[in-house]
């Protein structure tokens, strides 16, 4: 059952008591901070057929591997081909600016730590070095021969068959060898992740890090699950306070305060907590 408002309200408050004290901001997202911009997170295979039906009988690991593009190419593009397709069309909701007024306000500065790769948080008005994209991204494409380099998908157009979720246009092409092309991003069994950019990413992550650790750092967390706990994980052991916003796996921080809502509702009601404190 959602929790109402006024069961909620004590939460809120001292989730903007803690934003109050705070010089830095830690940002982790997991899955769940798309829903609210129409984005699927494929919790179990009954999520994952609920959106792509064609895909019945197999799983998410089944079609997100380097494997498929060797096996049938026309397959794995279809479905990130479709992801983003979808990217592009969805608009970061309201919640990005909320962060962004927030994180912009620290003395201290601030991080975002996301395993999507939707690219949402660039788009959103973050800037690139304030991001570790610890998962890769689908805005970035690698060779699936091996060459070294990556490149942005921006020149990729790709047409998807919607009844068979299979591309029906021409497959991204490698600038240098014309081999394949694949996401950069890592996959399940991904041996061959091309990881530079977001290596450069990690270390400006942990550089700002050991800057604020003296400082009054909170995290909060949106829509980070337990299956892939990398996010919930980063931000359990980077800041002493914790705001987790989660409908979902709602075990509370242990130092810090759980909003039981989605990430626009919970990043909405906080904001107007805040406003409330300063008034």
């Amino acid at each position: 059952m959602k929790p109402s408002p006024t069961v909620l309200e004590p939460d809120y408050a001292a989730a903007a008591e803690l934003l109050a004290n705070a010089d830095a901001l830690l940002i982790g997202a997991g899955a769940g901070m798309g829903v609210d911009s129409g984005l699927a997170t494929f919790r179990g295979n009954h999520g994952f057929w609920t959106a792509y039906p064609a895909y019945q009988g197999q799983s998410f690991a089944d079609i997100a591997c380097p494997e498929t593009f060797t096996d049938n190419p026309e397959l794995a593009w279809g479905f990130y081909g479709h992801r983003l397709n979808l990217y592009r069309q969805a608009a970061p909701h309201a919640g990005f600016a909320i962060l962004r007024r927030w994180a912009e306000a620290m003395p201290h500065g601030y991080f975002v730590m996301t395993s999507n790769v939707d690219g949402h948080f660039h788009r959103g008005g973050f800037p690139p070095e304030r991001i570790y994209e610890c998962h890769g991204s689908l805005q970035h494409l690698q060779c699936h021969e091996g060459c070294p380099d990556t490149w942005p998908a921006d020149a990729v157009q790709m047409d998807i068959d919607l009844q068979t979720f299979r591309a029906r246009s021409a497959l991204p092409r490698c600038p240098h060898c014309g081999a394949l092309a694949r996401p950069n991003l890592l996959m399940f069994c991904d041996c061959d992740w091309l990881d530079r950019r977001y290596t450069a990413q990690r270390r400006r992550y942990r550089e700002w890090l050991e800057t604020v650790q003296d400082r009054r750092l909170v995290a909060v967390e949106l829509g980070a699950g337990t299956a892939i706990p990398t996010v919930r994980h980063t931000c359990e052991y980077a800041a002493r306070r914790l705001i987790r916003i989660n409908p979902q796996d709602t075990q509370s921080p242990d130092q810090g305060v759980l909003l039981p809502v989605g990430a626009l509702e919970g990043l909405t009601r906080l904001d107007a907590a805040m406003t409330l404190r300063s008034q």
